[in-house]
């Protein structure tokens, strides 16, 4: 019995008070309830994400981690409209994000993603940088680290090429950034503003695909177990029959905030986003189909280190 209690006790004491702290942002789940999931599932973080879930205390839509690091992420569009790029650089506090020479330097970064034809990130680092070609993209990156005095990082780009029209919208001054693909039978103002709309609407309400069919299978079937488990839990009398009904419905109610075309569109509330390009295809005389998006925000899923600032000038004072 005393080696069940010690060994117990050493399992609680290897779940840190960090990663209670960690679960209960990524959750939104009570501090006992976080700790009681770590202890369940050995500290692993995602299954104890999942532990929460099939609970029913943690909310799928926040399972993807906090936003911690700071930076910006920034858009353009060419001047025909038919490419984009979208890139997310890193500084290590919002002081420097905010800063006008990071800033400038995130503006050229995204112009250096539109004009290249790189795949990957090495690709990308190792090409001749445009406004000096006798320094590298990762050159430059180390040259802006000595100036602004910051450890900074490219985290990520995309570049969208498109027959149609492609949007980008800039929330929050680069927190989030959206490029949006469509094709088009008319391209005009009207239209532009509706996939601005729908680009807010991205930016606002995070879905992971324009329509349903995108979903993987093993998606769906994860998410069907983990809300099994859940109404189980919620309603350990009910029959089977009754529980498999109840999980179509949440599913099906997942499933919409998941996608794009399905979601209630945000300026109004009685129509889908499919509804609303409906309605606007109408209105111009063409039809418009969502092809793509991306979302970028601003440190997702990364962790910033936590400095106790009054010990960091202490330290640079020498003292």
């Amino acid at each position: 019995m005393n080696n069940e209690k010690n060994m117990e006790g050493n399992q609680m004491a290897a779940i840190t008070a960090g990663m209670v702290k960690e679960l209960r942002e990524m959750t939104g789940a009570g501090m006992m309830d976080c700790k009681k999931a770590l202890a369940a599932t050995d500290g692993d973080m995602e299954k104890a994400v999942e532990f929460l879930r099939e609970k029913g205390l943690a909310a799928a839509s926040k399972k993807a981690g906090r936003i911690a690091a700071e930076g910006l992420v920034k858009t353009l569009v060419s001047e025909d409209g038919k490419s984009a790029a979208i890139v997310e650089v890193n500084s290590e506090t919002d002081f420097v994000a905010k800063n006008a020479q990071f800033q400038g330097y995130v503006a050229d970064v995204a112009a250096q993603v539109l004009a290249s034809s790189a795949q990957d990130m090495d690709a990308f680092m190792a090409e001749a940088w445009a406004k000096d070609t006798s320094l590298t993209v990762a050159q430059v990156l180390s040259s802006q680290i000595a100036v602004i005095g910051e450890n900074m990082n490219i985290r990520r780009f995309e570049k969208i090429t498109t027959d149609g029209v492609v949007i980008d919208y800039i929330h929050g001054g680069g927190r989030i950034g959206v490029l949006l693909e469509a094709s088009a039978e008319v391209v005009s103002d009207d239209v532009k503003e509706a996939l601005k709309n729908i680009a807010m609407q991205i930016a606002a309400l995070t879905p992971k695909y324009v329509k349903r069919d995108e979903i993987p299978q093993e998606f769906v079937e994860h998410e069907t177990e983990i809300l099994k488990v859940q109404a189980k839990n919620e309603n350990p009398d009910k029959p089977d029959a009754i529980i498999e009904k109840m999980i179509v419905g949440r599913l099906n109610k997942e499933l919409k905030e998941f996608c794009l075309l399905d979601q209630a569109y945000v300026k109004d509330g009685d129509l889908t986003v499919a509804k609303y390009l409906e309605q606007v295809s109408k209105e111009v005389g063409g039809k418009i189909e969502l092809k793509k998006f991306v979302r970028f925000e601003t440190g997702e899923g990364l962790e910033k280190k936590e400095e106790d600032f009054a010990a960091e000038v202490a330290k640079q004072m020498g003292n």
